[in-house]
């Protein structure tokens, strides 16, 4: 995505700006500062923020279709998980709408603020957080409700990675730099395992690796590391891990053969992709969403291939397409480091987690709770990607000369 050679090229030695019409000019410690070589357009990326808007709705539509009869046999508000959602989408899209007229350098130096709130928040969470499918995730807080302090986690990892590089362009040069970096990746993602959670631990560490791959000019390094990782990855899963998640491996493999345990969420994924067709049975007539548990959460993509079919699965899938295609043309065309790898950091996030969903549903890699970005239930999950939407809108606006 970036060059091999970006963290040493001579055109970000000067990291000030400029702009056409003298606009606020925001220097690399985030105060006003003299002109040089970059242009503001003055608009946002109108495709970036319209698939933005087009999955949200989406996803509303469908929480309330695959949620509506769970929350009647709760004796709960039909409604109750689509209203929670929509006020999350209103927010997110205000926040979305703030953020994409903040310049984004002035996120600088927000990365370590984060990673220590965050990391404090995660230890809490592994402490007294609440266990839901085995994992410790959550905490309740005053109007918010549930909120998921590894969401920030990934903020932090975006931002603190993308400052760090950006602060010594050459930090990645060295074993140490790398391992630096790598470490603090590591870390993060040992906090989230604290609360036994996988799944969040893993998209950390894609995100943050995967920004250090697209910084870094020695490729031989992630060979090696990505080989201990994948080892150490197996050894966690065949040797280290309770029992729990060496069934969940073996479901993977037969899913059959564990009709009433760890394989039943995956078998009535299974179902409700097979039977959606090629058109789906329409809106709100999935037989599987009252077998599934939680239909509105992790296993909605199940819902959206029985109700839409395949074409409208299609369709999700192309418009995340759209929205990585125009996140990674904003990394290429960004004016400095820092915007270029928090760009990159955050197609990463989406990317990765929309694979990794689709993935479990459909069965291809063992279950694991991983919302799909936009249309699962969450107001913690919505609020941090609309924020970085809005992040990512605002580097649009910035193009090299």
């Amino acid at each position: 995505m970036l060059s091999r050679n970006a963290p040493v090229r001579r055109e970000y030695a000067d990291e000030r700006l400029s702009f056409r019409h003298k606009p606020k000019v925001v220097s690399e410690n985030g105060r006003a500062g003299a002109a040089s070589r970059v242009i503001n357009q003055g608009s946002v990326d109108y495709t970036l923020c319209f698939v933005t808007v087009v999955l949200v709705l989406i996803g509303i539509v469908m929480i309330f279709s695959a949620s509506y009869q769970h929350a009647a046999m709760r004796g709960i508000n039909m409604f109750h998980f689509v209203q929670r959602q929509s006020l999350f989408a209103a927010v997110g899209l205000g926040v979305m709408y703030v953020m994409s007229n903040i310049h984004y350098r002035l996120l600088l130096r927000t990365g370590w603020p984060l990673y220590i709130v965050s990391g404090v928040m995660l230890v809490y969470v592994a402490v007294a957080g609440e266990v839901v499918g085995g994992a410790r995730r959550w905490i309740e807080l005053p109007l918010i409700g549930r909120f998921q302090p590894s969401e920030v986690m990934k903020v932090a990892i975006i931002m603190l990675i993308a400052f760090m590089i950006f602060r010594n362009k050459r930090i990645l040069e060295t074993w140490k730099g790398f391992f630096y970096l790598s470490g603090i990746v590591g870390f993060a993602v040992s906090l989230v395992l604290l609360g036994r959670s996988l799944s969040v631990g893993m998209i950390i560490s894609i995100i943050g690796m995967g920004m250090i791959f697209a910084a870094s000019p020695h490729i031989m390094r992630f060979l090696v590391m990505g080989g201990a990782a994948v080892g150490g990855l197996v050894l966690y899963l065949t040797v280290l891990s309770d029992g729990f998640r060496n069934e969940r491996v073996n479901a993977w493999l037969d899913p059959f053969a564990y009709p009433l345990g760890v394989g039943y969420q995956t078998i009535q994924s299974l179902y409700a992709v097979a039977s959606g067709g090629l058109f789906g049975l329409g809106i709100g007539q999935s037989r599987q969403k009252t077998f599934i548990p939680e239909p509105q959460h992790d296993m909605i993509f199940a819902i959206i291939a029985e109700e839409l079919g395949f074409a409208g699965a299609a369709f999700i899938l192309v418009l995340f397409g759209i929205l990585i295609w125009r996140g990674i043309k904003i990394a290429v065309n960004a004016t400095d480091m820092f915007g270029a790898l928090v760009a990159t950091g955050i197609v990463i996030m989406i990317a990765s987690q929309t694979i990794i969903n689709v993935a479990v549903v459909t069965n291809s890699i063992p279950n694991t709770g991983m919302p799909m970005p936009f249309i699962s239930y969450g107001g913690t999950s919505l609020l941090v990607s609309m924020f970085l939407i809005g992040v990512l809108l605002n580097i649009s606006r910035f193009h090299k000369e």
